[in-house]
Order: structure tokens, then sequence, then C-alpha cells
């Protein structure tokens, strides 16, 4: 049962979510300098994920993000357009394509990683390390379980 002030609580952490949001999407928290909104936010997810996790298929890179393939297929087109992400055989199954982070992806990667984390020491210029590390601990544990509770809630798709 949620008391008075767990309503008042979970009413102020609800606005400054949709203030964050709205902040986030004003800036694109894209970084300072040259670099600043110079990648999409879906581009750039998909890129660190296969920085972070090497190369893979489509249906793969959608199950670890939490999206369609279709999504992922239509934002994955235009990073292999531009030369950010290549196409090459599966090592295991000649048929099928696994997707990869080329050299030029790399270092764009880099350089947007690089703005953004001057954006980073830029908003918690004031805060201690300590407090770097508590927020983003709690802000992995937030977005985790609202990742958890979103999936919970979508009805599972055609039997394949």
């Amino acid at each position: 049962m949620t008391t008075h002030t767990d309503s008042a609580l979970l009413d102020a952490l609800q606005h400054q979510v949709a203030v964050f949001a709205r902040r986030a999407e004003q800036s694109r928290l894209g970084g300072v300098g040259q670099a600043r909104n110079s990648m999409d936010r879906a581009a750039y997810l998909l890129l660190n994920r296969l920085d972070q996790e090497g190369p893979m298929g489509v249906k793969a890179l959608a199950a670890g993000m939490g999206i369609d393939s279709s999504t992922v297929t239509r934002q994955v087109a235009p990073l292999v357009d531009s030369g950010l992400v290549s196409r090459a055989t599966h090592p295991e199954d000649g048929r099928a394509v696994v997707l990869q982070l080329s050299e030029r992806g790399r270092a764009r990667l880099d350089e947007v990683r690089t703005s953004r984390r001057a954006l980073m020491a830029l908003v918690t210029d004031q805060w201690s390390e300590e407090e770097r590390a508590s927020f983003t601990t709690l802000l992995t544990r937030f977005n985790a379980s609202l990742s958890d509770i979103t999936a919970s809630l979508t009805p599972p798709g055609p039997a394949s």
C-alpha cells in the first residue's frame, strides 16, 4: 500500500524523470564541441553495442537492445551506407550476415563518446566521484527495471 509520503515522493520522481527526458531530448545529450549533436540516439546505441559486444546478427542486436528486428534493420541501413557499420558473412553459417563496427565507425564513436564524456563532466562538475558513481548505479538500476517492466507489458510477437 502506498502512503501519502510515498505518493509525494513518487510524484516528485515521475516529474523529475519527465523533466530529464525533456532536457535529454532538447540537448540530445550530444556532448560539447564539434561533435555535439552529431549522432542520433539510435545510431549511438547501435554502434556502442557493436563495439562492446562485437559482431552480431540483426536478431541478436535487436534482442539485446529490446527492439524489433525490422527497427534495427531500418536503423542500421544508413550506418552501413555511411561506412560506419559493415556487413560480413557469419563465420559458422555462410548464409547468415553479421554486422560489425567498421574502423570508420569506431573512430566516429570514439569522437562522439569524447564529446559526451565532456558534457557529463560539465554537468556533474560539482559532484564528488562517489555521487557520480551512485547516480550511475541508480540510473543503471532504474533503466534495467524499466526495461524489465516494459518487456513484461509488451505482448509477445507471433511464434516463429
